[in-house]
């Protein structure tokens, strides 16, 4: 029996795939759950050093199950408690990428809309084929994107996400990288090693270090510029006392390859 997100692991890269093609990879409650559960076990593997998130079929994910909401409706409060309950959900889901140590690698084809764009922006990276729609298109059925907003406003200029999100039109995947959005287009047959060569790329450097970095990171982007400096420059400290980074620079200084436990 196929499960909701499939997972493979090739050496130290985790390969997760939305599968539900029939719904295009919508985030149901059952996508949301499996996801959730995936995310949270890949945060304990230390074996792994990079993930790359696709979908199966003909998309990357459609966004919410729009079916599903609907059904919520029947309920006597008019599906409030649902729908608080689902989008508090879905944010988790968001906010556990990038608090998961390994940087995350979206690999995007067909579209990518709503809270599927959401995830996109979410992800630490994004590689796109050519011919990929991104789209934040609530609006167009009277449901303003207001959670993907989010995600989408930390990715992008601001006057490009409020066109998106006002207007509800599709942007072609090289206007996605132009903008920020994603930061690879390669052609189709080319996604998956493409997506899968950025994850190597990445899981082959000192893992620790990129931990430490991808951590610093997003704590810096809220603070002030002084806040950052003193916050960055005590986290490099904490970088140049590991005993392997101390190997990495003696290994640089004397021509050798590093001796990484």
């Amino acid at each position: 029996m196929s499960q909701l997100v499939e997972y493979e692991r090739r050496g130290a890269v985790a390969h997760l795939t939305l599968n539900a093609p029939g719904s295009l990879n919508a985030l149901s409650d059952a996508m949301l759950a499996a996801l959730k559960g995936r995310l949270e076990a890949l945060a304990e593997e230390s074996a792994v050093k990079a993930v790359v998130l696709k979908g199966a079929g003909k998309a990357f994910c459609a966004g919410h199950d729009l079916k599903e909401m609907q059904a919520a409706r029947t309920a006597e409060d008019g599906g409030a408690g649902y729908f608080a309950d689902l989008f508090a959900r879905c944010s988790e889901v968001m906010q556990l990428i990038p608090a998961l140590p390994q940087p995350v690698i979206a690999e995007v084809h067909g579209i990518a809309t709503a809270a599927g764009c959401q995830l996109v922006a979410s992800c630490d990276m994004a590689v796109a084929a050519e011919g990929t729609r991104f789209g934040v298109n609530g609006v167009n059925i009277g449901l303003f994107c207001s959670t993907p907003m989010v995600a989408l406003t930390r990715n992008v200029p601001r006057k490009v996400a409020f066109e998106m999100l006002t207007t509800g039109e599709f942007i072609e995947a090289a206007r996605a990288r132009e903008v920020g959005l994603v930061n690879r287009v390669v052609p189709a047959a080319e996604l998956s090693a493409e997506a899968a060569r950025l994850a190597e790329t990445v899981a082959a450097k000192l893992s620790v270090a990129v931990k430490i970095g991808k951590r610093a990171f997003y704590e810096q982007l809220p603070l002030t510029l002084a806040e950052a400096y003193d916050h960055t420059a005590a986290v490099m400290v904490e970088n140049m006392l590991h005993r392997d980074t101390n190997e990495g620079i003696c290994a640089f200084i004397e021509k050798r390859k590093p001796d990484w436990a």
